[in-house]
């Protein structure tokens, strides 16, 4: 290809791109307006009659490369090629929306009216007879594809696990977690707007074992007994400050429930199948919900935001 039909198919290309990354934003805003006002069958007729209006324009934009693209050589092969052009340039931009939609980043406002235009070159350098515009066109649809449906789709995971991560540590000093008693696990936490909150089961089915842990901005200065105590109620505070409250069931069953400070936090827990001490040394091994941690109740899906 000599330097002057170099220089005549980039400008074709360049026409393409330019025509069209001006026209189909203004052909989608009017579609979506059109929609808006009047429904599918109102966008259905402005497409009719926005489409053959962008695909003239397109004949247009390809005048200039009559003796580069032979199907541009005359006026009827120069609309048909001015259609395949517009179709594939168009499912080229209807997979970009779709990557957008997943959240892939495309640049700015600018960039994106920018990208519009460049399926639509992408699709023309197909047409030039030349091994090489058809090499760099394979290679620009090649990373497209690969960007669009791999490497944005993995970025936008990342931007969104991290806004989650960011989210559950807008209040560090609530995120405790205290050590699993035996025989138990975490079943489920949740991070509310001054508060979390962690449930503790037993790692068999057919027990019913429960312990739950709240970490909360305190209250009071102090931990208090309420101010009615229920009947068959006993509650204390000893001279560390640390509530002990039991409510006794019939049938033997008590519960206990254990309330201190943390930090800034107040920390408690109750539970009606563990006894005294072992709620006492889940307490005494509360320590900062750990990133490894965090990323694991994330992947097992066993936290949750209640705001």
């Amino acid at each position: 290809m000599t330097s002057g039909r170099r220089a005549l198919t980039a400008l074709h290309l360049l026409l393409v791109w330019a025509t069209m990354a001006a026209t189909v934003p203004m052909l989608g805003f009017g579609l979506l307006m059109t929609a808006w006002g009047g429904g599918t069958g109102a966008a259905a007729v402005a497409f009719m009659l926005g489409a053959p209006l962008t695909v003239g324009l397109l004949a247009a934009a390809g005048i200039p490369a009559s003796t580069v693209v032979p199907l541009c050589g005359s006026v009827s092969r120069r609309l048909g090629w001015a259609v395949l052009v517009f179709v594939l340039g168009t499912l080229g931009v209807v997979a970009g929306l779709v990557a957008y939609g997943e959240d892939v980043d495309l640049g700015s406002a600018g960039m994106r009216i920018a990208l519009t235009g460049t399926p639509y070159a992408v699709a023309a350098a197909f047409f030039v007879p030349s091994r090489w515009v058809r090499l760099g066109a394979v290679t620009a649809l090649a990373a497209g594809v690969v960007y669009g449906g791999f490497v944005g789709p993995a970025q936008a995971q990342e931007r969104r696990h991290a806004a989650e991560v960011a989210r559950y540590r807008e209040n560090p000093e609530l995120l405790h977690l205290g050590t699993a008693p035996p025989g138990m696990r975490v079943s489920r936490a949740v991070v509310g707007l001054a508060s979390f909150s962690v449930e503790y089961r037993s790692v068999r089915q057919d027990e019913n074992a429960y312990v739950s842990l709240l970490v909360r901005r305190p209250l009071t200065p102090t931990p208090r007994c309420p101010e009615l105590v229920e009947k068959d109620m006993t509650c204390t505070v000893d001279a560390h400050g640390e509530m002990r409250m039991v409510r006794a069931f019939p049938g033997g069953i008590r519960d206990i429930t254990l309330a201190r400070r943390h930090g800034t936090a107040e920390v408690t827990v109750s539970s009606q199948y563990l006894d005294e001490p072992v709620l006492r040394r889940l307490l005494n091994t509360l320590h900062p919900l750990s990133d490894t941690e965090l990323e694991r109740l994330m992947r097992e899906k066993m936290i949750a935001e209640s705001f």
